[in-house]
């Protein structure tokens, strides 16, 4: 009888129930499940998974039963609400899309099969693992089809749900920002506007203008974030306008070509009349793409709100792909994945980079109090302050005020310029190279942040000093002839000296790979590699800044975990093996075009932020040794960026003389980043030397940490030979196309 029993049992499970395609995607985004989380509790493929979301296949058994046990205990925690009530007019209401996560997930219950059962518990267990990982869940794209009245408890009728109040924190958040640092706001074929929200939560805004708007989203809305740091200021809640609430609010949904190079409508636009009876104020590059609409703050007590308007060309493609063409829903996921991970945006990723280094450092703090109780401003230390400071001369890039006695057409030489930038170098291929199949390019992640990393940079403002004694340890830019430091024997480790063929070899002191020909200016790490190659060094003078310390720590921390988090959110961990590691790199960007758009973003504010450190004069009438604004800002600091780019460099170059003196192989191509060698095989792994699974002490690493590399691309060595030979140009650097191999006109070195 009991394999009667077993048969008919069997027989059930075949047909078990399951709801339709639209509401398992549903149900799954409800509890903030990914497609790989229930793949792997069902021991199926992802894509598996998606097709049955798809309606494009159905589950058989086994995996059917304890799909559909799955959904149905899914079912009973986030049931369907047809009969919502509809929203009281200019009453905030909140919420939970049909297809999104709920803000965070209810207790499991019980399940008894053995197979659903450990089904189940794995993907709470990722579920919670991820969640406390603070990271965003998927949110639908429709609009709600209705909203629910702020209520605090359940309506009472059949099938209702009981709504989250708009002012209801999520658990460990602050009660101020309850509903998340940002909103992108939208509005309905009936003229209804919503508030999208992370996490999926959806506001009703009231607000019939945008003063009305930027009112409510300071009373109403709980929009925000926390301050990054002790004596910072909590983050300004940020609206995204799309062009639907663009035409509602009376804003033109494209700029005019006019107003795009002016960044910004004209003054006498009717919303800025609104904005100025409504006695609001906007910063001085007026309401552009990333406009600041405030009142002066009183005490400690801040009005201001942020707008970013992605048809003006707020996101900017090259740093945020297709984020200005998503829905709502799904914007304010990748927006919010990105504020919670690196901040809320304030500008271009550039901007955005610049303003985490100042809230991470604020530049005062509040005093101890003195005797009569009272509390003063003075200087963080360890911050940059709230005062600028010059750069050395030789730090200053043309047209400063520094040089403003420089004949008109005079071009500094590396004795008058610090002229630290990225590699930028190639080279013919040797016979031997040529007989080899492939083009191999590898790529160091996060190259610039793994660089800023424990570095020591100066924090107040240069000393100029004679005939100086070299101090590693000392930031400062150093006028030194490293002319007779020749790579063909250096020190490759402590009393190991190593002969190369130095022709092979890019110089480690300037970006085009030339050996020095006399004195130049170079930053500390430049200055401090040549003596660890083994050679002595004989400054002339140095500006060198005695106050200093590792500010960028905490940057490229955050930047580091954003990017790491993101990353593995892809499936691409920290800790895979290196042929694990290869194989999850393909492809990964497929897995959730969204979080991809994050990873750009984050490496994106990584560069933008160290260029915006020596930001140059952009239009607004400037001449040649006039001031421009970037100079007003403590955080504009040349000497910073070349310190970075510097050790950017040298540690590239650190790891190609290790791999050269281990190997013999030596580099085609260097730039930037990027390192490409001639190898047999189509694999970083078949020229890369790792032993029983570890590599070369001090090379290169495979890995997604910051610092290590992963593969660019790979082409034949025959397209190489071809490409240089169609233009003409023996060493054109074949670094800049390996990726996919296309090349659309000559190299200019740009």
């Amino acid at each position: 009888m009991s394999e009667l029993f077993d048969r008919i049992d069997a027989l059930v499970a075949s047909r078990s129930p399951l709801p339709q395609p639209a509401e398992r995607k549903r149900l799954r985004a409800a509890h903030g499940l990914t497609l790989d989380e229930v793949a792997a509790a069902l021991d199926v493929r992802r894509a598996t998974v998606s097709g049955w979301e798809a309606g494009k296949t159905e589950p058989r058994p086994p995996e059917r039963e304890g799909y559909a046990r799955l959904l149905g205990k899914l079912a009973e925690l986030y049931p369907a609400d047809p009969n919502a009530t509809e929203p009281v007019e200019g009453t905030a209401v909140a919420e939970t899309l049909s297809s999104a996560p709920a803000p965070a997930p209810q207790p499991q219950p019980v399940l008894t099969d053995a197979a659903p059962e450990a089904a189940a518990k794995t993907i709470e267990q990722n579920a919670q693992t991820r969640l406390a990982a603070n990271a965003v869940p998927p949110a639908a794209a429709s609009p709600p089809a209705r909203t629910t009245r702020t209520t605090s408890s359940a309506s009472g009728r059949p099938g209702a749900r009981k709504a989250t109040p708009a002012g209801a924190p999520a658990s460990g958040t602050d009660p101020r920002f309850a509903n998340g640092p940002l909103a992108v706001i939208d509005v309905d074929g009936d003229g209804q506007a919503y508030a999208y929200c992370v996490g999926g939560l959806v506001l009703d805004v009231p607000a019939k203008s945008i003063p009305a708007l930027v009112d409510w989203t300071l009373r109403e809305a709980k929009l925000g974030q926390p301050k990054l740091s002790g004596p910072g200021k909590d983050a300004d809640p940020l609206l995204v306008l799309t062009e639907s609430a663009l035409e509602r609010y009376g804003l033109p949904v494209a700029l005019t070509e006019e107003e795009r190079l002016a960044g910004r409508i004209p003054e006498g636009h009717k919303v800025i009349k609104q904005l100025v009876r409504a006695e609001w104020k906007l910063t001085k590059r007026g309401f552009g793409p990333w406009a600041r609409i405030y009142r002066p703050a009183t005490g400690s007590e801040r009005a201001c709100v942020q707008l970013c308007i992605p048809s003006w060309n707020a996101l900017d493609t090259r740093h945020w792909g297709e984020a200005g063409q998503l829905p709502p829903a799904e914007l304010a996921r990748v927006l919010g994945v990105y504020a919670s991970r690196v901040m809320t945006p304030r500008g271009s990723t550039a901007v955005t980079g610049l303003e985490l280094l100042t809230a991470l450092h604020p530049p005062t703090r509040a005093s101890e109090p003195d005797a009569t109780g009272k509390r003063h401003s003075e200087h963080n230390p360890g911050s940059l302050g709230k005062d600028p400071v010059d750069c050395a001369p030789c730090e200053a890039p043309d047209g400063h005020p520094l040089l403003k006695e420089l004949p008109r057409f005079h071009v500094r030489g590396p004795g008058e310029k610090l002229f630290e930038e990225a590699y930028d170098w190639a080279r013919p291929m040797t016979d031997a190279e040529c007989t080899l199949r492939h083009l191999v390019g590898i790529d160091v992640n996060m190259a610039f942040a793994a660089g800023a990393n424990g570095l020591v940079v100066g924090l107040g403002a240069p000393t100029h000093v004679k005939a100086p004694v070299f101090d590693a340890k000392l930031p400062g830019s150093w006028l030194v002839d490293l002319s007779h430091v020749d790579l063909s024997r250096v020190k490759v480790g402590k009393d190991k000296w190593a002969d190369l063929d130095a022709s092979l070899l890019p110089s480690p002191f300037t970006p085009k790979g030339e050996q020095p020909q006399g004195p130049a200016w170079y930053a500390t790490p430049t200055v401090a590699y040549a003596v660890e190659l083994g050679y002595d060094v004989a400054p002339i003078e140095a500006y060198v800044r005695y106050e200093n310390g590792r500010y960028l720590d905490g940057w490229y921390n955050r930047l580091r975990d954003a990017y790491l988090a993101t990353m593995a959110d892809l499936g691409v961990d920290a800790d895979l093996s290196p042929a694990d590691f290869l194989a999850a790199m393909d492809g990964y960007r497929g897995r959730d075009p969204e979080l991809a758009i994050v990873v750009s973003a984050v490496k994106a504010t990584v560069k933008g932020g160290l260029g915006k450190l020596r930001e140059r004069p952009r239009g607004e009438g400037w001449r040649p040794g006039e001031p421009w604004r970037a100079l007003s800002r403590p955080t504009w600091r040349p000497d910073i960026r070349a310190a970075v780019i510097s050790r950017t460099r040298i540690n590239l170059h650190r790891k190609i003389v290790k791999h050269a003196a281990f190997t013999g192989q030596y580099p085609i191509a260097v730039l930037s980043d990027c390192v490409v060698y001639a190898a047999n095989g189509e694999s970083p792994l078949d020229f890369l030397p790792y032993k029983d699974g570890k590599p070369l002490p001090g090379g290169f690493k495979l890995g997604i940490n910051p610092g290590l590399v992963k593969h660019e691309g790979t082409q034949e060595v025959l397209w190489g030979e071809d490409v240089r030979e169609r233009f003409n140009a023996p060493e054109l650097n074949l670094a800049r196309y390996i990726k996919d191999g296309t090349v659309t006109d000559v190299d200019n070195g740009e």
